[in-house]
C-alpha cells in the first residue's frame, strides 16, 4: 500500500488529536490523562523543533551569505528582501484596520461578557504589560542595541535572540567573503557539511509530527476556555480569520504576478509548512520544514532560501501585523472609544515597527500589541478581552506568517533568476522525506 503523504499524516494527527481532547472533555478523568500521558509528547515534538531552529539558522545563513561569494550581492538581495517585507507587513496593517472598521467586532462585546473575561485572564495580561513597559523604558534605539550580541554562545542559548543570531551569521558570512578562498575553504566545508546534517535531522524529526500535532491538538482542546467566552468573541475571532485568509491570497497573487507559478502549485507547496505552523504557533520552530518545503517543492534556490526565510521568520509577521491592527480597534470598540484617523495612522506605523521586532515563537505578538494599545491610547487592561482566545487565533496567524515567507522568497529567488522551472510532475502525495 502506497504510504500516506506527510500532509495527510499531520491532517489525521490534528483531527485524531481534536476529536479525541473533545470526547475526554466530558469525562472527569479525561482533562488530567491528557494533560499527564499525551500533552508531553507534543511538548517533546516542540522542543525538538526549537532545538534544531537555532542551528538551522547559523549553517544555513552562513553558508547562504559566503556562497553570494559577492558583497554587492548580499546588499542587493538583502535590500530586496527587507524591502518587499516591508511593503507586505503595511499592506497587512492596513487591511486589518480596513476589515476592523468595516465590520466593527467590538460593538458585540456585553458588559457582563466583558467584565466575567477581565476577571478571568486579568493576571495574564498584567504579565504581558510588564513585559511591554520593560520595552517601552528601554529607549527608542534599544532594539538596535539588542541586534548585536555581546556573546554569541550565550546568544544561541535562547530562542528569543534569533536576530542577534542572524547578525553574527551575515557578519560572520561577510568575513568569509573578504578573505582569500583557499583560506576560506575549510570553513565553508565546515558549515556546508553541518548544514547537510541539520537537515538530515529535520528529516528524522519530520517523521514524528503526526504524532506531535496529535498531543497537542489534545491537549488544546481540554485547556480551552469556555464556549460561552469562544461565542462572546466569535465576531473579533471572524474579523481576524477573515483578515488572515486574505493575506494568504495576497502572496498567492503575488506569486503568480511575480514568479508565473499558479496558486495551487504554491499552496501545495507549502501546506505541511502551514500545518506545522498552525500546531506549532511558532515562525521559528516551523522554519524547518519551511526550507525544505521552499526548496525541495517550490523550486527556490538553497542560496536564496537559506539568506532570505530565516530573516523571515524573525521580521516578516504579517498575521502579526493583521492581528495588531484588529485587535486594537475591537478593544478601543468594546470601551466604546472612537479613534481618529491620526490614531489609525499611528496604529499602522507602531504595528509594522512592532511586528518586526515581535519573536518568532508562541505568543510573542500579545506583548507587542501592548506597545500598539500604549500609543494610540487604548487601555491596555483591555488585552484581557482577547486573552481567552488567542491561543487558537495565534495559531492561525502563524499560518500567514510562514506563508509570507516563502512568498517572498519565491519574488527574491525569480528576481535573481534562482527559481527552478516548476515540477509539473510534483503533486499532492509525493512522499516526505525527499532528501537522502
Amino acid at each position: 500500500m502506497k504510504k500516506l503523504a506527510l500532509h495527510w499524516q499531520i491532517l489525521l494527527g490534528m483531527l485524531t488529536g481534536v476529536l479525541l481532547g473533545v470526547l475526554l472533555s466530558y469525562t472527569s478523568f479525561g482533562p488530567n490523562f491528557i494533560k499527564d500521558w499525551i500533552k508531553p509528547f507534543g511538548t517533546i515534538f516542540i522542543n525538538l523543533l526549537k532545538l534544531i531552529a537555532m542551528p538551522l539558522i547559523l549553517a544555513s545563513l552562513i553558508k547562504g551569505v559566503s556562497d553570494l561569494k559577492d558583497i554587492s550581492k548580499l546588499s542587493k538581495m538583502g535590500g530586496r528582501t527587507i524591502g518587499i517585507y516591508l511593503c507586505t507587513t503595511i499592506l497587512a496593517v492596513v487591511l486589518g484596520l480596513v476589515l476592523v472598521n468595516t465590520i466593527k467586532p467590538g460593538n458585540n462585546i456585553k458588559e457582563e461578557t466583558r467584565e466575567e473575561l477581565m476577571l478571568a485572564y486579568e493576571e495574564g495580561a498584567s504579565a504581558k504589560r510588564a513585559v511591554a513597559q520593560q520595552q517601552r523604558e528601554a529607549g527608542p534605539l534599544q532594539p538596535l542595541v539588542d541586534i548585536v550580541p555581546s556573546n554569541i554562545f550565550e546568544a544561541t542559548t535562547n530562542n528569543r535572540n534569533m536576530l542577534q543570531v542572524i547578525f553574527f551569521a551575515v557578519f560572520f558570512g561577510i568575513g568569509l567573503i573578504l578573505i582569500p578562498q583557499d583560506k576560506a575553504a575549510p570553513v565553508k566545508a565546515f558549515f556546508d557539511a553541518f548544514n547537510e546534517v541539520i537537515l538530515k535531522l529535520i528529516d528524522l524529526i519530520m517523521l514524528a509530527a503526526p504524532y506531535g500535532v496529535f498531543a497537542l491538538l489534545a491537549a488544546l482542546v481540554v485547556e480551552s476556555p469556555s464556549l460561552d467566552l469562544f461565542q462572546a468573541l466569535g465576531m473579533y475571532a471572524i474579523t481576524l480569520l477573515i483578515g488572515l485568509a486574505l493575506m494568504i491570497v495576497v502572496y498567492i497573487v503575488l506569486v503568480k504576478i511575480f514568479t508565473g507559478r499558479s496558486p495551487s502549485f504554491f499552496m501545495n507547496g507549502i501546506a505541511p509548512a502551514q500545518l506545522l505552523a498552525f500546531s506549532t504557533s511558532s515562525s521559528a520552530a516551523t522554519l524547518p520544514v519551511t526550507m525544505e518545503r521552499v526548496e525541495e517543492h517550490l523550486g527556490v534556490d538553497e542560496e536564496v532560501a537559506s539568506f532570505v526565510l530565516p530573516i523571515g521568520a524573525t521580521i516578516n509577521m504579517d498575521g502579526t501585523s493583521v492581528y495588531q491592527a484588529v485587535a486594537a480597534v475591537f478593544i478601543a470598540q468594546a470601551f466604546g472609544l472612537d479613534l481618529t484617523l491620526g490614531t489609525q495612522l499611528g496604529i499602522i506605523l507602531t504595528a509594522t515597527l512592532a511586528s518586526i521586532g515581535a519573536a518568532a515563537v508562541p505568543g510573542a505578538g500579545m506583548v507587542m500589541l501592548v506597545i500598539v494599545l500604549g500609543q494610540a491610547g487604548i487601555p491596555e487592561a483591555g488585552l484581557a478581552l482577547i486573552f481567552a482566545i488567542d491561543r487558537p487565533l495565534d495559531m492561525c496567524r502563524t499560518i500567514t506568517n510562514v506563508t509570507g515567507d516563502a512568498a517572498v522568497s519565491m519574488m527574491v529567488a525569480h528576481s535573481f533568476g534562482k527559481l527552478k522551472e516548476e515540477p509539473h510532475e510534483k503533486k499532492w502525495d509525493d512522499n516526505y522525506p525527499t532528501k537522502g
